[in-house]
């Protein structure tokens, strides 16, 4: 199973939901840009997508499961 982060979606939140640009005039976060975000998300996606996401293959084949009170 594979992850594939939704940067772009990520992206347009930050821009038009949060407003990135508006943070970026405030003291201590001037570098707080479209473009840095979007390289942080991008390194981010590839940890995610090929470090992390694998350790958990065995979790995703065989899901854990409640009954009669345990796990």
């Amino acid at each position: 199973m594979s992850y594939s982060a939704p940067i772009k979606d990520m992206l347009f939140v930050m821009k038009e939901l949060a407003g990135l640009e508006d943070v970026a005039t405030l003291p201590g976060f001037e570098d707080a840009n479209l473009e840095t975000a979007q390289a942080v998300l991008e390194e981010s996606a590839k940890l995610c997508g090929g470090v992390l996401a694998p350790l958990n293959v065995e979790g995703d084949r065989n899901p854990s499961s409640w009954k009669d009170g345990v796990v």
